[in-house]
Order: structure tokens, then C-alpha cells, then sequence
């Protein structure tokens, strides 16, 4: 939260004591709170940064005010100031720059130092000169260095890389294993990370540690965790809040536990060997998800102050990988519960034996529009239909919703040829929903002699059906073969009619089951033939069960329905 929201907020924790006090200061002055952002300011800095203190406080001092020499933004790793901060220790330096409200470069001398406003709170207190004055009262010395175990260049190297892996999932667990590679050993012997699930609750998801080459997953330091306490002053507890980044060691954790976090993190870091951890959250646009634990055991070095804006930047750029990979699951969850319940129970039809499977699409695809259905009609013959609505998303399971409802009313009270029911169905969609295009077979089955059964059909623009004899002789039925819905042409449907001999078997399915990329259709069909007439003798519900396991490409990224029916031998 930043701007008027936050400045009203603000304004409310620095004492009106602290904020007097400021202006005692005879030079440019003002206060941060844990996260960085402008609490209280003095008019002296109002006056020198050309701007009034309602255009400071509430913002990131970092963003708002700090530059490079020439005015271009400074990032955090290269910012002397901000080490400070997260270290939390007091620092000054002699030559650094602001920007002036007028667009200028104003160069500052400044001192930094933690800063008690009351009721226990600590920020810190930011002074500053204008770079005339410093020279005049005299320079001081710059912050103590602190060890960079990466140069600049391998920083920004690293961020870009993590840019790239993290973004390129929607997989959660995906995008913790790839966080996991790209920071052990690089920056640590350890990884941790704690995420908060949609319920509130703490759960650590990761405990990784590097043995030589090989990462090792420790099984027994993941799982549920404690609740977040809210006041905690501890740094796994403020970062789980998204307050701040902290340096952390066993130290930390071995006075009187404040939570049942802090046990945890005693008994973590007795049970890994750190002598050294950074902590960070996890934190998106729209909320805290946990956090991220660097910690090193085997390396000499802990980890320093100027450490954790490139961690902060890490955290960040797997907080937005995780927000979108959970985003993506929930919508695609919505969209596959929808689906299967908008699915039908298949009717008992004497005399006939049937059964369906559908499968969603891979993790790595979204839900699609992929259809069947099975219902008697008002003559007693009974309808099956099996359709794909073009598309790959929530839109597209509700638009098969509408198309089967709609073919369902229009089966049952028009007594006429599959062709005549599609057309009227055809002209339906194209106005009364937001369907572009689909593909579908629509067909009606009867009883016809000597234990044979009739089935007449129109294909809208979809794979053939597959008919398999007693004996594992195979044809598609190409027939009745026309335009897919949507296409708004004009032109009559064909029909087709044959007739199923006892122990047959038909197939009708979606293009999920036949269709791979690199593949032509012809391959997918040949294969869906050959092993369609191996598994002809199987029990229906085996057959289609080895059947969508032998066929369904492995590099499949659709869903797939597939309808069977089988008429007994007699």
C-alpha cells in the first residue's frame, strides 16, 4: 500500500513527539517505517526536495527519491542506503543523489540510523545535507564495505535468469523446483520455503540442501507449521506478515520461543547446521505468500546486509511466479469441475452396453470444450452425440454446457433426421450464444432385426466414428460428413445410416485422442484402427480404458471424451 492510503496510515504511527522533533534537525530530515516507506518529514526536506510532505510520505523512499548520478533510477543492489536499512545499523556516506520534484539531480550527503518513535516501534531516521553543505561542515567517511560474493554483472545475470525459468511455468511445484536450482549453491547450501495457503495457514514446502552436485530434499523438516503471530518481532514471523528482509543465525532463535514458529526455526536450524540465513517474503500485488529462507552451513561467509536486495528481488520474481501459477490452478480447478459435473450419466439402454471417459488436458494446458452425451428420445430410440466447442478455457466449458442443453431440447421435441436437428442447432448458436465454432457428431440408435441395431448420424466437422467387428475388422464411418457448426454457409446436412451387427463396437471420440503435434491425422487414425481391433475382445469398460492409455499421444494438450458402445453377441 503506498500513496494517500498509506499516508493516512502512516501518519498514525509516528508520535506527534518524534514528528517535532524533526524539525529541531537543521537539516533534511525524514523517517521510514519497516518496509521503507516515508512516515514523518521535516520542512527543511520538504524544501530541498521541492516537494510537501504530502507527496512523500506513504511512498517508498527508494523509489521515490534515490538516483544515479545522471538521474536514472539506482537499483537496490547498488544503493549504499539501502544496505543500511536492512541491516539495520547506523551509516552515512558523502556523495549520493536525490531527485528533485523538479526533475534535477540534487546531490546529498546523508547519515542513516535506527529511530525509536514510540510504543516500542523502531524505523529509521534519515538525514541529509545538500552536497555544498557537506563540503563546507566536512565529509565522512562511506559505510563499511561488506562482502559480495556475486559481482553486479552475475547479479543481474541471475535475475534475468530466475525471470525467465519462474515466468515460463504455471505449475507450483514446478516453480519451486526451479527457485531450488537457481539459488543452490549458487548463493547458499540451503533453501526453505514456508508458503501460506488460501486458508491462512503456513506450510513448509521446502527444505533442500546442496550435497555436492546432488540436492537433497529433507522430507522431515517440511509439513504444517505453526500460525503466523501477528507482533512477532522474529524474522521468519515478519516475513510470513511481508513486513521486511532480516539476517538470521542460531543465535537468533535460542532466547525464549515468542511462537510456535520460533520453536520451528530453533529446531531448523539445529537440524541443518546454518550458521548464517537471509529471510524474505513472499510477496505479490496482491498478498503475501510465504516466504524464502537462504541459509549456509558448509560456506565460510554468512551472509551480509548488501545480500538481501538481490534475495528481495528473488523472492519477488517467484512471488509473481507463484500468484500466477495459482491463479491458473484455480481457475482451471473452476473450469474442470464444471465441466464433470455438466457431463451426464449415461442412460441404460436393454439390449446395449455403453460407456464414456473423459480427461482433461495436461497440467501444462488449460480445460477445453469437450463433450459427449447419451439420452433416450420421445420414439424410444436413444440419442449419443460427442463434441469439442473450439477453445481452451473456462468460456469454452460453459459454451459445451449451452450447445448440449440446447441440441437435448431441440432432440426431444423435433422427431426428425440427425441433419435437421444439427441445422436448427447450427442457426441457434450463431445467435443466442457466444459460441464461435464447434465440432460434433449427433446421432440416434434403434433396435432393427436379428439382433442388429441402426444408427443414423451427421458428422458437423468431427473426427469419423469407428466401427469395430466381433472379429477386429475396422472402418471409420465417413459418411454423412459436412461443415463444422458456426460456419454460417447455408448448406444442407447430410445423413447416414448403417447397421450394427451383434458383438460390434463403435467408438466416438474428440481429437485429444488422435491429434500430437510433429503428427499428421492419418497417424493418430491409423493408430486408433489398429488398436481398437487388438482390444476388440476386452470387456467394454477394458477396452476403453486400454484404449485411451495405448492411443492418447503422450505430448497431448487437449482433452479428450470418448463414448463406446457395444451391441451383445446374442
Amino acid at each position: 500500500m503506498t500513496g494517500p492510503e498509506h499516508a493516512e496510515t502512516a501518519r498514525g504511527r509516528c508520535a506527534p513527539a518524534a514528528s517535532a522533533a524533526l524539525e529541531a534537525i537543521g537539516a533534511g530530515t525524514y523517517v521510514v517505517d519497516e518496509q521503507g516507506c516515508i512516515i514523518a518529514v521535516n520542512a527543511r526536506a520538504e524544501q530541498l526536495l521541492g516537494r510537501p510532505a504530502g507527496h512523500l510520505i506513504g511512498h517508498d523512499a527508494h523509489d521515490l527519491l534515490h538516483r544515479g548520478p545522471h538521474g536514472q533510477p539506482l537499483p537496490r543492489t547498488q544503493c549504499a542506503m539501502r544496505q543500511a536499512f536492512h541491516a539495520g545499523r547506523t551509516a552515512q556516506a558523502d556523495e549520493d543523489y536525490f531527485a528533485h520534484a523538479d526533475g534535477s539531480v540534487l546531490p546529498i550527503s546523508w547519515l542513516i540510523t535506527p529511530y525509536d518513535i514510540g510504543d516500542h516501534r523502531v524505523a529509521t531516521l534519515v538525514v541529509f545535507h545538500t552536497h555544498e553543505h557537506a563540503q563546507d561542515t566536512g565529509t565522512a567517511p562511506r559505510p563499511e564495505p561488506t562482502a559480495q560474493p556475486l559481482t553486479e554483472l552475475q547479479r543481474l545475470a541471475l535475475l534475468a535468469e530466475t525471470t525467465a525459468q519462474l515466468t515460463s511455468t504455471l505449475d507450483v511445484d514446478e516453480a519451486l523446483q526451479r527457485l531450488v536450482a537457481l539459488v543452490v549453491p549458487r548463493l547458499a547450501d540451503w533453501v526453505i520455503v514456508d508458503l501460506i495457503t488460501e486458508l491462512d495457514e503456513v506450510w513448509r514446502a521446502v527444505v533442500v540442501h546442496a550435497d555436492g552436485d546432488a540436492l537433497v530434499r529433507h522430507e522431515d523438516l517440511q509439513g504444517p507449521m505453526p500460525p503466523v503471530p501477528e507482533e512477532s518481532p522474529m524474522p521468519l514471523s515478519r516475513a510470513l506478515r511481508g513486513v521486511a528482509s532480516t539476517l538470521a543465525g542460531p543465535q537468533t532463535y535460542q532466547g525464549t520461543p515468542d511462537s510456535g514458529i520460533a520453536v520451528e526455526q530453533r529446531r531448523l536450524f539445529e537440524a541443518t547446521g546454518m550458521h548464517s540465513a537471509a529471510i524474505a517474503p513472499i510477496r505479490s500485488t496482491r498478498s503475501v505468500l510465504g516466504a524464502l529462507t537462504l541459509g549456509r552451513a558448509n560456506a565460510p561467509t554468512g551472509f551480509a546486509p548488501t545480500d538481501l536486495p538481490l534475495i528481495e528481488d528473488i523472492a519477488r520474481r517467484a512471488a509473481l511466479a507463484l500468484d500466477n501459477a495459482r491463479l491458473y490452478q484455480r481457475q482451471r480447478k473452476v473450469a474442470e469441475t464444471m465441466q464433470n459435473h455438466l457431463l451426464p450419466q449415461m442412460p441404460s439402454v436393454p439390449g446395449l452396453q455403453m460407456t464414456v471417459r473423459y480427461l482433461p488436458a495436461p497440467d501444462a494446458s488449460q480445460v477445453g470444450g469437450d463433450w459427449y452425451d447419451a439420452f433416450p428420445l420421445a420414439d424410444e430410440s436413444t440419442a449419443l452425440a460427442v463434441g469439442d466447442v473450439v477453445g481452451h478455457d473456462l468460456e469454452a466449458a460453459a459454451g459445451m454446457a449451452q450447445v448440449r442443453n440446447m441440441l437435448r431440447a431441440y432432440a426431444w421435441f423435433q422427431q426428425e433426421p440427425p441433419s435437421l436437428i444439427v441445422e436448427r442447432l447450427d442457426e441457434a448458436i450463431q445467435h443466442i450464444t457466444d459460441v464461435t465454432m464447434a465440432t460434433m457428431i449427433f446421432a440416434r440408435v434403434e433396435p432393427a432385426h436379428e439382433g442388429h441395431w441402426r444408427l443414423s448420424w451427421t458428422n458437423a466437422g468431427h473426427p469419423p466414428p469407428l466401427l469395430i467387428s466381433r472379429d477386429g475388422l475396422t472402418r471409420y464411418l465417413t459418411d454423412g460428413h459436412g461443415i463444422l457448426l458456426g460456419t454460417r454457409t447455408g448448406t444442407r446436412r447430410p445423413d447416414a445410416t448403417v447397421l450394427l451387427p451383434p458383438g460390434s463396437t463403435l467408438v466416438l471420440y474428440t481429437d485429444g485422442l488422435i491429434e500430437a503435434p510433429g503428427h499428421s491425422l492419418d497417424t493418430g487414425l491409423d493408430r486408433l484402427r489398429q488398436h481398437a481391433a487388438a482390444l476388440a475382445h476386452r470387456p467394454l469398460a477394458s477396452f476403453a480404458d486400454q484404449l485411451l492409455r495405448r492411443v492418447r499421444p503422450t505430448d497431448n494438450d487437449d482433452d479428450v471424451a470418448l463414448l463406446t458402445l457395444r451391441v451383445p453377441r446374442g
